[in-house]
Parts: C-alpha cells; structure tokens; sequence
C-alpha cells in the first residue's frame, strides 16, 4: 500500500522522538494542584435555542489563568436516573457548533458537554498574557515565556480537566459514564482530558494533533495545522541554536508524554496517509497507553472524514448506557 510515514510493523513500535522535560511530572503535579484550588465559578443558563425532548444550556466556567470557558450543555428532557455524559471537543481555529451536531447522542440518552478552546474559533476567552512571540498559532503561545506554566495549551488541556469535574458533578450525571470525543485538536484534549481526570471511563480520540513535534519537523510536514513550528524557527531561531531547548520546552505539552496517565478504555481512529497529523506523530501516543484500547486504522485515509468511525464511537461509548 501507499507510505506517507513508517511502514505499519515499525509505527506499532515507535515510541516518539520529541524530548520529555526532566521535570514533567512536576510540571503536570503543579498544573493540576493550581486547577484544584480555582473558584471555577460555574454559571448554567438555559439557551435561547430549545428543542422538543432536550434541554439546551450555555455553561461558563473559569480556568486557569483567568481563563473564562464556555461549553454547550445538552440535557435529554426525560432523565428518570442518572444519565451517561459525553464530553466533545473540537478541532484546531474552530468552536463547538451548532447544537444540532449533539442530537444523536441526546437521543442515546447522555447529557453532552461541548467546550470551546480559548482564544479560537468560539465563546471562551484567554487571559493570560505571555512574554514574547504569539504569532501564527497557539503551540508557541508561551514558548518564549520565563516561565513554562504559561504556555497556552496547558491551560487548555487544563480546561478538558475542569469541564470533565464540572459535569461529573452535576445532579443529572452519573460521574461513573463519563466519556469523551473528537478529532484533530479535539482528539488531542481528548487524549489530554482522559490522562488528566482517572476517573473518566472511555475515549475515542481520531487523528490527535500536539504530538511528538520534533518528528513533523524532522519529516518536513510542519506546515497547515503544524506550519508555526516552521515560522518559529524562521523568524526566531533561524540556526536552530536553540533547537533542543525548543522541542524539550514543547515536551510539557506533548500528548504522548501524557499517555501513560490514561485508565479509559480507548477506540483510536488514525489514516495512513494523513499528512496534517502524520500517522507516526499519533502512534506515539497510541503506543504509550496502557490501558484497554484498540486502533481503527485507514491505509488509504488522510486527515479527513474517517467511513464509520462515528457510528463505532457511538457503539463504543452505548456500553455506557
């Protein structure tokens, strides 16, 4: 078959070439200790847009770092016990959509949590100010920063962590069917929200983004989703003196590095010919989980739809039910 990366023997077997920073569970401890101190400040206000047999709310809460997240919450109208939770993020620039986009999974009866990223294509705001340059993307956010905890895609993944408290804590949901969803960056803060909170049952990441970055540099491919890497080095480090410092300080927000925290059981959705996300970048998370899982792979499918991963998704997560 067609080799945009490794051949498939050689990526059930490649564990990453991006640095792990010597202090990385340090980093993660501190990051979720100043999480677990936040006054959330959670507000829940019913929607302007109301359907039959679903309850539609607008939910903020406050992240770290000033942060203010919003997320869509759709309740079944009828809940007679507590119901299963679906929690849904997004991909890279985007937001969370139309309500509509959650009706299946309403009609499975789960409450949904939909969370916009901070600072992209929605409703959440991102106030934390950082040193340096912010240009073209949100993966250097922070990179230049004295100090790593301001690096924009911690409070981010941060973000999938609080959102999945929040809605295990409300009276609807049973916090023991709590699930999580999405592709591209949605299947990176779904990675992230699955190694940051234990007690989240099942995910179902699909070609997940904020991986293994030194290897999309190394194969030429940090360009679209990837493409600051390139301008970084460009404009701020043209000789690339800095290089090993770069990609160790990226290794704070390398999902692979996070994998090994993950308990859910997990459905992987990757195409062999993905050239946004290359395969090899995702396998080095994939390879990194140790708990129950199973891939779902595309030889001839790139960074695109991916023919019944969503019914499968669906299948997975109604042991839920």
């Amino acid at each position: 078959m067609p080799i945009l990366d490794m051949p498939v023997e050689e990526l059930k077997n490649y564990k990453g070439r991006n640095p792990r920073p010597a202090d990385f569970e340090e980093y993660w401890g501190r990051a979720l200790a100043e999480m677990e101190a936040l006054n959330v400040e959670v507000e829940i206000t019913r929607s302007s847009f109301q359907l039959p047999n679903v309850e539609c709310f607008d939910m903020y809460f406050t992240g770290t770092r000033g942060g203010r997240v919003y997320a869509k919450l759709l309740k079944p109208a009828t809940i007679r016990e507590k119901a299963p939770a679906a929690l849904y993020f997004h991909g890279y620039s985007a937001s969370v959509g139309d309500w509509m986009n959650y009706m299946g999974y309403i009609n499975m009866g789960f409450v949904v949590a939909a969370m916009d990223a901070r600072g992209q294509g929605g409703k959440s705001i991102d106030k934390n100010p950082v040193e340096g340059n912010t240009l073209n993307g949100h993966i250097i956010r922070g990179l230049d920063d004295p100090d790593p905890d301001n690096m924009y895609f911690r409070q981010v993944f941060l973000d999938t962590a609080l959102l999945a408290k929040i809605v295990m804590n409300l009276e609807e949901v049973d916090e023991e069917r709590v699930v999580a969803f999405g592709g591209s960056q949605g299947g990176a803060l779904t990675v992230a929200c699955a190694a940051l909170t234990p007690q989240l049952k099942m995910a179902a990441p699909y070609y997940p983004f904020l991986s293994d970055y030194k290897r999309v540099w190394e194969m030429d491919m940090a360009e679209r989703a990837y493409g600051e890497l390139k301008d970084y080095f460009r404009r701020f480090d043209p000789r690339h003196e800095r290089e090993e410092e770069v990609f160790t300080r990226l290794g704070y927000i390398d999902l692979q590095h996070l994998a090994p925290r993950i308990q859910a059981k997990i459905l992987f959705g990757t195409g062999l010919m993905d050239n946004v996300c290359p395969p090899s970048t995702q396998f080095a998370i994939y390879n990194k989980i140790v708990s129950e899982k199973k891939m779902v792979l595309y030889p001839d499918f790139g960074h695109e739809n991916l023919p019944d991963f969503d019914d499968m998704t669906a299948a997975f997560f109604a042991q839920m039910l």
